[in-house]
C-alpha cells in the first residue's frame, strides 16, 4: 500500500520531467480559455488570457507540479517570443500608409503617451517604498511582452513580476479605454484601437479587432510603436 501511494505521489514529478507535457499543459489552457471566454460572452474585465492563466496555476497546484521544471518543459513556447517580437514588423509593414498619413498625430502623441505609461508606475512604486528591481519590473508594463521581457532582464528586473504588472495592465486598459471613449463620445475607430494598442499592447490589440479591423489595425501600430520606442529610450533614461 505504502509504495502505490509511493508510485501516485511520484506521478507529478515523472510528468512535469516531460517537455512535451508542459507544452501541451499550457497549449490546452490558453484553448481552454478562449472557450470559456467566449461561453461567458466575451467580458472585458475577463479576457482569454486572464483565465488560461488561472486555469493553468489552479492544474499545477492542483497537482503539486515543480513549477521550476514545469517552466524548464515550457521554455520551448517561451522560445518563440524571439521571432514573435521581429514578427511585430510585419503589422508596422502593413500599417506603413497610415504612418505615413498621420505621421504629424503620431508623433505628438505616442512619445508623451509612451513615456507616462512608464513614468507614472514607477513614480507610484517609488513613493511607496518599491526597490529598483521592482522599478525595472514595473517600467515596462505597456509594451508587449516579447519586447518587455528583453527590457525587463536589460535593467535587472524581475520577469515574473514585470509579467504579473503586464498582465493587469492589459485588462485594465481594454477595459478603461472602452470606457473612456464612450464617456467622451469618441467613435474615431482608429483612436480607439491606437490608445488600446499603445496602452494595453496584445491584450488590447486583441480587444480592437473585435471592434473592427481597422481599430485593430492602429491598435498593431500602436503596440509596435510602443514597443520599438520603449526598447529604445527606456534604457537610456532609468540608467540616468
Amino acid at each position: 500500500m505504502t509504495e502505490l501511494a509511493g508510485r501516485f505521489m511520484a506521478i507529478p514529478d515523472v510528468l512535469s520531467a516531460s517537455p512535451i507535457f508542459a507544452i501541451g499543459l499550457t497549449l490546452s489552457a490558453f484553448f481552454a480559455g478562449n472557450w470559456l471566454f467566449a461561453r461567458l460572452g466575451k467580458p472585458l474585465w475577463m479576457p482569454p488570457v486572464v483565465l488560461s492563466a488561472v486555469m493553468l496555476a489552479a492544474v499545477i497546484a492542483v497537482l503539486s507540479l515543480d513549477y521550476v521544471r514545469y517552466q524548464e518543459g515550457a521554455l520551448w513556447i517561451t522560445v518563440l517570443l524571439g521571432p514573435a517580437t521581429v514578427a511585430l514588423g510585419i503589422p508596422l509593414y502593413q500599417q506603413i500608409h497610415h504612418i505615413r498619413a498621420m505621421w504629424k498625430p503620431i508623433v505628438v502623441t505616442l512619445p508623451l503617451a509612451a513615456t507616462m505609461a512608464a513614468v507614472y508606475a514607477v513614480v507610484i512604486a517609488w513613493a511607496m517604498g518599491a526597490t529598483p528591481e521592482v522599478l525595472a519590473s514595473l517600467a515596462p508594463k505597456s509594451v508587449t511582452a516579447p519586447i518587455a521581457i528583453g527590457i525587463t532582464e536589460q535593467l535587472g528586473g524581475s520577469v515574473p513580476l514585470m509579467m504579473g504588472g503586464l498582465l493587469i495592465t492589459g485588462v485594465v486598459a481594454a477595459l478603461f479605454v472602452d470606457l473612456l471613449a464612450q464617456w467622451l463620445k469618441i467613435d474615431d475607430e482608429r483612436i480607439v484601437g491606437f490608445a488600446l494598442g499603445l496602452n494595453g499592447h496584445a491584450i488590447g490589440t486583441a480587444r480592437a479587432f473585435e471592434i473592427s479591423h481597422t481599430a485593430g489595425a492602429f491598435a498593431s501600430l500602436g503596440m509596435g510603436l510602443t514597443g520599438v520606442f520603449t526598447a529604445l529610450i527606456l534604457p537610456l533614461v532609468f540608467r540616468l
